[in-house]
């Protein structure tokens, strides 16, 4: 349960635990997980810890509660665990819960709904999901999961408390760019083998090259995508990818910028070094909104380099003063 998490993560630990004793539990977590492993694992010791009936944060303690024995057999009505479907969490499922979880509670008073990858809602999934919760039911708590927050729209966020968890001792850290990235984008092995023995370094090369350019020649970027960005990111989906790639390089320039080890791009710590020497936090801020809103726009049927030649313009206005 809840202990099991005291010693890794003793401040969200005690966050967590203080709010059910002082019975003032927030009606939204965001999880900030910053890699690590146990996200979700944590998550559902909370949801135990809300529902036990004796709110005990000690499995020993616990041995004969029933609703949490249901918890752990995945037996239990009252939470609802939400993953993707596909490439994105959808709408409808955001729909199916609210459903379910506006009919009374058979056990006890309360009810828990947990967002596993929240950064994989889209469009219409999010505005579901901030439907619920602009207008919470009483005894609703919803727990968000997620290893980028940037990629959230701003008024979820504001509806949410933020808990930033600490990473693993054994972090994306210890690994290299390709492997960290890899990871992030990947699921399924194949996928994963494919990007990390194959087509890796030149995806990640392209993208730092390309920053490099952008961040010091400014909308001269726009003619300097057919040198090479062009030909290596030639359809929809592999654009998918160079944004989001745009957003872990951005995002390791943040990590720079607050003193925090890289998490993604740590072999182009020279690039990452440069690039946050041009900007400042908040411009930083500004430029991985800038990416997230514009990546929702590859899907439909747009324009591809006038989806670009926007993206260009709108980073090269961003101020650093």
């Amino acid at each position: 349960m809840l202990d099991d998490f005291k010693e890794e993560q003793p401040i969200v630990y005690k966050v967590l635990l203080n709010s059910i004793k002082k019975d003032k539990p927030s009606h939204a977590y965001l999880f900030e997980l910053n890699g690590y492993s146990k996200g979700k694992d944590m998550a559902l010791a909370f949801a135990k810890f809300l529902l036990c009936p004796h709110n005990y944060s000690n499995c020993q303690k616990c041995s004969n509660c029933y609703q949490c024995h249901n918890i752990d057999t995945n037996n239990f009505l009252e939470i609802k665990v939400i993953e993707t479907d596909g490439q994105w969490i959808k709408k409808e499922q955001l729909e199916d819960l609210q459903r379910e979880f506006m009919t009374k509670s058979l056990v006890g008073s309360r009810k828990v709904y947990i967002i596993n990858q929240a950064e994989k809602l889209n469009v219409s999934s999010s505005n579901a999901l901030l439907k619920f919760l602009e207008e919470p039911p009483e005894g609703i708590t919803a727990i968000l999961l997620t290893d980028n927050m940037y990629q959230l729209l701003n008024t979820i966020i504001s509806r949410c408390q933020i808990l930033s968890f600490r990473k693993n001792s054994h972090n994306v850290n210890e690994h290299n760019s390709i492997e960290n990235i890899g990871k992030y984008l990947y699921n399924d092995q194949e996928s994963y083998d494919t990007f990390v023995n194959e087509i890796g370094i030149k995806y990640i090369d392209t993208i730092v090259d390309y920053v490099t350019f952008l961040e010091n020649r400014h909308e001269e970027a726009i003619i300097y995508r057919n040198k090479g960005f062009t030909e290596v990111f030639n359809d929809r989906q592999k654009l998918i990818i160079a944004f989001k790639l745009f957003v872990l390089y951005y995002k390791d320039v943040l990590n720079k910028l607050l003193n925090i080890n890289l998490e993604y791009f740590k072999d182009y710590d020279e690039s990452i070094n440069k690039t946050a020497k041009l900007n400042n936090l908040s411009s930083i801020s500004q430029k991985i909104k800038i990416l997230v809103d514009l990546s929702i726009n590859i899907k439909f049927n747009l324009n591809i380099n006038l989806l670009m030649d926007k993206l260009v313009i709108q980073l090269s206005e961003v101020s650093h003063d």
